[in-house]
Formats: structure tokens, C-alpha cells, sequence
């Protein structure tokens, strides 16, 4: 009787252990298809960024590129510099940012926050400059599929 009891619970102990592995390979293989579904999902997502704001324009602010970040300026912009700000044409803003830049050599430009939605994206960052840093901010705008700047403003950093 004893030696059938211990049969009996070794089998039941083989069947349910069995069971738990078969078990859990099928929530490896559950887990493993979800993640081979969602991983493309979020390439997707991460690849699909093109309404950033370009890296060209960051570019640019760091090294003090007047050409190239007025090519991206909207027909009009709202720009502030210190001592000056209104609605600004392109040429107008592209003189105006020439001077700041003259006056104020960048020498690094740091993203310190950006985000948006689609079509809208803005940016916040610290330019330093030979005198002293100053905090931009920047609202760039997705028009016919290319970001236009309309927004561009420096601000002295920590009251300099």
C-alpha cells in the first residue's frame, strides 16, 4: 500500500511539474510574440521623429551660423535679443541675429528641453557666448513638410 502511495505521488508530482513548465514555455512564447509585435511598433515611433526640430539648426546656433539658420526662418519671425524685440522679415531678423552673433561669438549651444506636437515643435537651451550665456527658446513650425523657425528668443542666462 505504501509503495503504491509513493508511486502514485511520484506521478502526480512528474504530472505537475509537467504541466508547470509546459506551462511556463507557453508564457515565454505568450511574452516572446508580444515584444516581437511591439518592438516594431516602437521602432516606428522612434524612427518616425520628423517633425524635430533639425540638427542643422542646433548646429548653427552653436557655431554662429547666420546663413544657415536664417535659411530656416519663417517669412516673418518674432525675435527677441536683448534690447530688441518685435516681428522681424527674414532679412531683417538674419541682420539683427548677424550683429548678435558679431557681438556675442557662440561658442556651445546645450539643449536643455524640447518637445511639441505634430507640426510644432520647441526647443530650450543655453547658448555660451564669449559674453556670457544666454537662454533660447525656439518654436519651430512644419509648413508643405519643412520646419520653419517663427519664434527665436535670447535671453541673458541668471541675470547676466
Amino acid at each position: 500500500m505504501q509503495k503504491l502511495l509513493s508511486s502514485l505521488k511520484n506521478t502526480l508530482y512528474f504530472k505537475t511539474n509537467m504541466i508547470n513548465t509546459k506551462l511556463k514555455i507557453i508564457q515565454h512564447k505568450i511574452s516572446l510574440t508580444l515584444l516581437l509585435l511591439a518592438l516594431p511598433m516602437a521602432l516606428f515611433t522612434i524612427a518616425s521623429a520628423p517633425n524635430d526640430i533639425p540638427q542643422t539648426i542646433l548646429d548653427a546656433l552653436k557655431s554662429g551660423n547666420t546663413a544657415v539658420l536664417s535659411s530656416y526662418f519663417n517669412t516673418s519671425i518674432e525675435l527677441a535679443i536683448p534690447g530688441k524685440e518685435d516681428i522681424y522679415s527674414k532679412q531683417q531678423a538674419e541682420l539683427i541675429i548677424k550683429d548678435f552673433f558679431a557681438k556675442h561669438v557662440p561658442s556651445n549651444f546645450v539643449i536643455l528641453h524640447k518637445g511639441g506636437k505634430e507640426g510644432s515643435q520647441y526647443a530650450i537651451g543655453d547658448l555660451f557666448t564669449s559674453n556670457g550665456t544666454f537662454r533660447v527658446t525656439m518654436l519651430v513650425k512644419q509648413k508643405d513638410g519643412r520646419p520653419f523657425i517663427h519664434q527665436l528668443r535670447f535671453e541673458a542666462a541668471n541675470g547676466e
